[in-house]
Parts: C-alpha cells; structure tokens; sequence
C-alpha cells in the first residue's frame, strides 16, 4: 500500500515578501520611467521653443556685448592716457596742470586721425550711432554692417581720448547692436528674432556703461524695439543682467556718477522742480539747436572731409585751455559739481554755455557721435547752478543743491534723448533714492512736456528723430514701414495684363481693350519694350487732338506715351509716392528703367493689400506670434 503526501498549499511567508517587494519595485521602475519620459518630453518641448534659443543667444549677447562694453572703456582710458595722462575719473585735474600747447594739440591730433580713419574704415564718411540703430531696426530688418560698427568704435575711441567732448555710451551701444546683428545674420534667423537680438546688444551695452540693468533693458525697449512684447522683454531682461554681471566683475560695482547723500526733498522744493524743468527744456532745445548750426556751418565748408574734424579739433583745444571741465565725458567735473559747494555759480553758468559750444562743435562736425555723456553734463550743471542760486538769495530755499542738479541731468537728457522712460530709470539706479526719484520725475514730465507743446517742432522727438529726419528717413510709421521699404514692387505686382502692338488698327485696339485687364492696353514694340497704353479716356483724347478719322488711326497714334511707370526692384513706398503724383491706380511694371520691358501692372489694390499684410505681420511680431499671411502678395 502506497501513501501519497498531500502537498503542502499553506503560503510561504518568504516567497510573498519577495513577490512583494518584485511588485514594489516594478512599480516604482514604471514611475521612474514615466517621469524620465515626461522630463524627456518636457525637455524636448522646451528646447524645440524658439523662446528658449532667444534666450540661451541673450545670455552670449550679453557677455559678448558687456565685454565690448568694458574694453570700449578700457581702450578709452588708454588713449587718454597717452594723451593727457589721466583716465576720465581724473581728466579734468590732469588736463588743469598741462600747458596750454598741449591741451591745444591733442583735439588736432585726435581730428587729424579721425578724418584719416573716417575715409578709410567708414564709407558713409560718419560716425554712426544710435540713430542708426534705430533706422536699422525701424526700416532694414535690424541688419547693421558690421565694418561700419567697428569703425565707428574705433574713431569714437580716438575722438573720447582726445578730448572731445562727446560720451561712451552711444558707441558702446551701436558696437553692442552691430555684434548682435551680425551674429543673427550668421545664424540666419528671422527678422524679428534679429531685432530682439538688437535690443537685447544695446540693452546690454546701456547696463554696462552705466550700471544700470533696468535702464538697460527700458532704453532697449523704449528706443530701438519700440514695444513690450513678453517675447522681446524676456531675452532682452537676461542680456542686460548679464551685461551688467561681466561689466561688475571686470570694472568694479559702481555708480556712473559718485553721488553725495542728498536730502529727501521738502514741499517746497516741487514747484522749484517745475521751474526747474521749464528752464531745462530751453537749454535743451539750445542744445539742439546748436548742434545744427554747426552741422550746417561744417557742412558748407569748402574744404576735403578729412580735414574738417582737425578744424573742429582747433577750436575744441582753444576752448579747453580756458574751460578744461568742459572737455572729455565730463564725469570728474560732473562729480564736482553734484557736491554743490566746488564750483562758484558763475563758473557752472559759464560751463553751461561752454559745454553746450564743445558739444555741438564735436556733433556737428562728425568728431564723435554720442550725446548722453554732455546732456547729463549740461543737466548737471544748469540744476546745480538754479541750487546755489536759489540759496543766494535765501538759504531755505533749496534743500539740497546736488538734489537739483540730479533733477537737472534727468530734465535735459529726456527730452535731447527722447526717452524719458529709460533716463529716469538711469537716476534712480544711480541713487537708489526713491524720493530723489519722485524729484526727477517732476523735472522730466515738465522738460518734455515743454519740448514737445510747440517750442520747436524738428526737435520735439530729440536728437536721434532730428538726425533720421535730417537723412529723409521717417520712422514714425513703425514697423510695417519698414517691411514696405523693404518690398519690391516685383514681389506683388499682377502679372496678367494685356498688350498690343504699335501698328494695330482702332477695331482691333477696341476688340481687345472690351477684353483688356482693368481697361487698359499696353503697347508694346516686337522686344515688349513699353512705348505707351491705351485706356477709354485716351481714345476719347486721341480723337478730340486730330481732325483725321479716328478709325484711320493706328495704336502706335493713339496710346498715351511716356507714360508713369515702375520697376520691377522699386520698393513699394515709392511706388505710392508715383501712383499719387501720376494720379493713376494703376501702372506698368517694366523689368528696369534701362530695357524697358513690360513685365506685369501694380494696382494700388495691391499696395494696400500688401500694406495690411504688413501691419498684421508687425502686431503679430510685437505679441510673439507666428504670422501667416493670406492672399498672392509675398511680403
């Protein structure tokens, strides 16, 4: 007899504690797992955004143009150096215990190079700056030559180092945007892209020549960008923050200006401020003015353009000798004067009308380009003079003299610069006085106010406005202005048109011009070179001129010759300044002005058109949005 075992089903504690933690981990593989995908795929959206590429290009802007900044500065202080022995920090002191034949050479010399430098590095034979920045981001897609920025960089070196009496920050800032504009050109990105990349370049350059990230970032914004789009503000904030970062590593974590500990304004210094402002304005528009009458003065000159920065050079040196203050960037004597107690006020009005000659001597015959340095110069010294003079004639009147000459640099840069926003944020980072900054406020909103309620029309939108207009170029229009500019007649034109030859009878011109594309006929020779056309109104014209029978005439007799016609390469603004002048809806497009040949008709239908396209395009840009248009235009 066999025993079977009955087999043993009772749970092995062992096994199911294993299976368990099998379980467990499995779980937890899957988990892992699906968090790794989920980072993967978020990691893979992100870097897919083009937001995220704007900002990783910001951060190189940002070191790229900081670092520009910063050996901009550096070359500066060399030059200066060699010529005077000092840096800006201490060039009125070193410049106070030269001889006189020194401090007359070295603007010679400095013009002398520049004019040499001006013919062989610069084409346009100018020194560009924000103007052109502007001009380039408003009309050309943002695209600057980089030789061009170079040298401009280059002659501002020298003209900063000789003495003449300009600032750092407008060619820092066009150095910063032509790398930024190259380095887009390189990567062949869209326009819009290239102009947040501008921004973000002078956003740095700004921060790093003044400390000053959020003026930076506002002046970038305010000036060359002209909108607050999150897609530009974004990348634009990170080159600023980094261009300040590097300057601060490398120069120092310090103010542009050294400013004393000034005292919370009283009551009774706001109306001052107003009075202030007022006062500000005029010698702004002084400013400006001045620099056009020596603009006009060099430009009649009857000698080469290479000499003509030595002969500005001269009179820069004699006015050194007797106002060394006045020279250079100015920060020494800057400093000086917001202590409010170096200078005598007959000294500071002095400086005013010396500053404001140097400046406009230097600007307006091509020596330098920047403007920022002297508007906060003059500015200083116009508020610090109105502090000593009201304490003149009673001591409880002003609280603090530096105070208005801190108000004073803020109400004359606003309106010369037009960027009231970006220059009150510069004297807020300067200070970091929220109640200082409440006086400079005051002071701005009146010394704009003024500029822009009639006192002069060509100078209400500042320095920059007055140079484009002086060139013909018009930005006010915005963005979609540009992209007409930049349009060619080619790209809209119809090409469906109708065309007859010279000898056709009158039946057939008739026959054909029932069955021609909005009623006309374009006579054409054998090579379809235009001779003339032929609409309703000219068969109606041709037949009152004659006394012949009109059926005895020939198309060749009865077109309208010479009529107003456009390129092919014409750009679409030009051509509604034809369509206008000729008084015509309608035009040929021939293939050059030379040949002659008829290539297609532009319809004032399709201007508008294209002009709707590209005002769409541009809102869509400013909101960072992808813009498709509809339609047979190509813009």
């Amino acid at each position: 007899m066999s025993v079977t075992e009955e087999a043993d089903t009772s749970p092995d504690p062992d096994r199911s504690q294993e299976k368990s933690k099998k379980t467990k981990h499995h779980r937890r593989f899957r988990a892992g797992a699906y968090r790794r995908l989920m980072l993967t795929g978020l990691w893979r959206t992100i870097v897919r955004r083009p937001a995220f590429w704007l900002s990783v290009l910001a951060v190189l802007i940002g070191f790229a143009s900081g670092g520009a900044a910063v050996l901009f500065r550096l070359a500066v202080d060399k030059v200066q150096h060699l010529l005077y022995g000092a840096d800006e920090r201490l060039l009125y002191s070193a410049m106070s215990a030269l001889p006189w034949w020194h401090l007359l050479l070295a603007p010679i010399i400095g013009g002398l190079l520049i004019g040499i430098l001006r013919r062989l590095l610069l084409p346009e034979r100018r020194i560009l700056g924000i103007a052109d920045i502007i001009q380039a981001s408003s009309l050309h897609g943002a695209r600057i030559s980089l030789r061009n920025g170079l040298g401009s960089a280059l002659n501002s070196v020298v003209a900063l180092g000789a003495g003449g009496s300009t600032g750092r920050e407008g060619p820092t800032v066009h150095l910063a945007a032509t790398m930024s504009s190259w380095l887009a050109r390189k990567l062949h990105v869209t326009e819009t892209m290239t102009r947040t990349l501008v921004g973000c370049g002078v956003a740095a350059g700004v921060a790093a020549s003044f400390n000053a990230p959020i003026a930076g970032v506002f002046f970038a914004l305010e000036v060359v960008i002209g909108h607050y789009a999150l897609s530009a503000f974004a990348p634009i904030v990170i080159a600023g923050v980094v261009g300040t970062v590097l300057s601060r590593v490398v120069i120092g974590d310090y103010p542009a200006f050294i400013l004393p500990e000034l005292t919370t304004p009283a009551p009774i210094d706001y109306p001052l401020f107003v009075a202030l402002g007022l006062i500000c304005a005029l010698v702004s528009l002084a400013q400006l003015v001045a620099i056009k009458r020596c603009n006009n003065i060099f430009n009649g000159l009857d000698v080469p353009h290479l000499v003509k920065p030595a002969i500005a050079g001269v009179a820069l040196g004699l006015i050194a000798i007797v106002l060394p203050e006045v020279s250079g960037i100015g920060y020494e004597a800057t400093d000086l004067a917001l202590r409010g107690d170096v200078f005598p006020l007959a000294l500071l009005v002095i400086m005013v009308f010396g500053k404001v000659l140097a400046t406009a001597l230097t600007l307006g015959s091509g020596y330098a380009a920047g403007i920022f340095a002297p508007a906060l110069f003059v500015g200083a010294m116009i508020g610090t003079a109105f502090g000593a003079g009201l304490n003149a004639v009673s001591v409880t009147l002003a609280s603090d003299i530096g105070l208005y000459g801190v108000v004073g640099m803020g109400a004359v840069a606003a309106p010369i610069l037009g960027a009231p926003i970006s220059t009150i944020l510069i004297i807020f980072e300067m200070t970091g006085d929220y109640s200082v900054t409440t006086a400079v406020m005051i002071g701005v909103a009146v010394s704009c106010l003024v500029a822009q309620s009639g006192f002069s029309r060509e100078f209400a939108n500042g320095f920059f406005a007055w140079q484009l207009r002086q060139r013909g170029v018009n930005i006010n229009a915005g963005r979609e202005d540009g992209i007409i500019r930049n349009t060619n007649v080619g790209r809209v034109m119809r090409r469906e048109f109708s065309t007859i030859g010279p000898e056709a009878s009158y039946s057939e011109v008739m026959d054909k011009l029932r069955e021609a594309v909005w009623g006309e006929l374009f006579v054409v020779d054998n090579q379809r070179r235009l001779i003339g056309v032929i609409t309703i109104p000219d068969l109606n014209a041709a037949a009152l001129a004659t006394s012949a029978d009109v059926n005895t005439l020939v198309a060749g007799e009865l077109c309208r010759r010479s009529p107003a016609t456009l390129a092919a390469n014409d750009p679409l603004d030009l051509a509604m300044e034809t369509m206008e002048s000729a008084r015509e809806s309608h035009l040929p497009v021939v293939d050059s002005m030379e040949h002659h040949v008829v290539v297609g008709f532009l319809h004032e239908h399709d201007v508008m058109t294209a002009y709707y396209q590209a005002l769409l395009q541009a809102r869509a840009e400013e909101r960072g949005q992808r813009y498709e248009h509809s339609g047979h235009t190509h813009v």
